[in-house]
């Protein structure tokens, strides 16, 4: 397994026979570097132990030893490593193994490098109460194989895990350790504890119809069953797969119920590990990519607003220490699993880590793509300038901003096609809106452009400008309005 390395300590706990004495050890080779004792407690009949923090490496042993009365048990852990822990979790694009991405057979053979990456799979399991233990593992700590990475459709080991952990290892060059807790057709309800629910007024279920919801979508089952039980554990960080079962309900809850998870979680894991684990550990999430849909509405779209908590950029001032890949240009028409199940993971997984560089790591990169910074309507003109946070590149002249043109108390959203662009600003031609201008909004469709071909990238890390929204009704002819207010 790898265990948390320094500045942290992990925690080491389990169970044993009330009031017994447990030593926990940990050797390297046969030479005993640390001891730590402690008791059973009488209630809960479970011990636990903080390690003092250590550096990434290994391997070690870990030896812990009951003695009650004059019964001595002990349980041995052998080829352990120190490294960076992530969990990884949501639905089914999170659960997508390995064996159903893009160059399957490829990936799932590049293996020999990553002997220091450590998988572990959590199974599908449901409780209506918080457990305190998981009740079933589908893979337990493992050194990855073609066997266990590609183990079947939607079962272990989760591609875009698997992925962002071979990422963060090619740049930190240490050992990463990563779980997965996932399952398909789930609403965030369901990851939720009661806390974060009630905070967000979500007191009574309604009777959920929606294609997207096939898994379990009782309030809270899957954090009482399969992230709860993890909480005494020392992380890194989690990255978050998942939305697709909210488009249909609770949607406009969404931008309270995503944020409000990621606190909970916060709190909940920081508590657990008393202390060891960030309070405001590093929190990783993809936004929804593109669907084939039989109807042209706007939910997808708002989902991926919401996931923003409606800022349209992460970190923000309601989602601290956040990171987001944008995978709305990652569709795939032809995927065997659906078009809801895009297979480019690799390129998920590469965005995700990128965000991870910057925000967990604190590297100085660029992690997300060009955002405007300001507006400004030349109205004799008809155009709305835009000034962009980044340098930006028109990968394709496929227009897909809109503006809403209002007139007589009823707004209707327009084309409102380029005209000009530079390195880092562009003009819109706004003529067609007879009215006033009322709000523009970027990519805001299920299916915003092909693969890899949406209209603005960062053109040096091909990074895809962000969907977003902004109003305009208080900016007047040369008024400037930035996205970010």
């Amino acid at each position: 397994m790898v265990l948390q390395k320094e500045p942290a300590g992990a925690v080491i706990w389990g169970y044993g026979i009330s009031g017994a004495t447990v030593t926990v050890t940990l050797y390297q080779q046969q030479e005993a570097i640390m001891k730590k004792v402690t008791s059973v407690k009488a209630r809960s009949h479970s011990w636990m132990v903080v390690l003092d923090p250590m550096k990434p490496g290994g391997p070690y042993n870990v030896m812990a030893q009951q003695t009650f009365r004059r019964k001595n048990i002990t349980l041995r852990v052998h080829d352990v490593l120190f490294g960076d822990v992530w969990l990884c979790s949501g639905q089914s694009n999170m659960q997508m193994t390995v064996s159903q991405v893009f160059n399957a057979t490829k990936e799932l053979a590049n293996t020999a490098a990553y002997q220091s990456v450590r998988i572990f799979s959590v199974s599908l399991i449901q409780a209506e109460q918080e457990l305190e233990d998981l009740a079933q593992v589908d893979l337990q700590w493992a050194k990855p194989t073609s066997e266990n990475l590609g183990h079947g459709i939607f079962t272990y080991m989760s591609a875009v895990c698997w992925l962002f952990g071979r990422y963060l290892y090619d740049t930190l060059q240490y050992p990463i350790g990563l779980i997965s807790s996932s399952w398909a057709g789930t609403p965030i309800e369901a990851w939720s504890s009661g806390r974060s629910l009630r905070a967000c007024g979500v007191m009574t279920r309604g009777l959920i119809q929606s294609d997207f919801v096939t898994g379990p979508s009782k309030y809270s089952v899957l954090w009482n069953a399969m992230i709860h039980p993890l909480h005494n554990m020392t992380l890194k960080g989690v990255i978050w797969y998942q939305g697709e079962s909210n488009v249909n309900f609770n949607r406009d809850l969404y931008n309270c119920t995503f944020p409000a998870l990621i606190e909970d979680w916060r709190q909940t894991f920081h508590r657990g590990s008393q202390g060891q684990t960030e309070r405001f550990f590093p929190f990783g999430f993809v936004q929804l990519s593109s669907y084939l849909s039989a109807t042209s509405d706007d939910t997808f779209p708002q989902i991926r607003w919401h996931q923003t908590a409606d800022f349209g950029y992460v970190p923000n001032a309601r989602m601290p220490s956040t990171f987001m890949a944008v995978a709305m240009d990652l569709c795939d028409r032809k995927s065997p699993f659906g078009s809801i199940h895009p297979r480019d993971k690799q390129t998920v997984a590469y965005r995700l880590h990128l965000g991870a560089r910057a925000v967990a790591y604190g590297e100085k990169l660029i992690f997300q793509g060009p955002l405007p910074e300001n507006m400004e309507l030349l109205a004799d003109k008809g155009l709305l300038n835009l000034t962009y946070s980044l340098e930006i590149q028109v990968q394709r002249q496929h227009n897909i901003f809109e503006i809403s043109c209002c007139s007589d108390h009823q707004c209707k959203w327009l084309p409102a096609p380029l005209d000009t662009v530079s390195a880092q600003s562009l003009a819109l031609n706004v003529r067609s809106c007879r009215g006033t201008p009322a709000a523009l909004r970027y990519a805001w469709a299920t299916w915003p452009c092909e693969y890899k071909q949406c209209p603005l990238y960062h053109p040096g890390s091909a990074l895809p400008a962000p969907p977003f929204v902004a109003f305009l009704t208080d900016l007047r002819p040369g008024a400037h309005r930035r996205l970010a207010e």
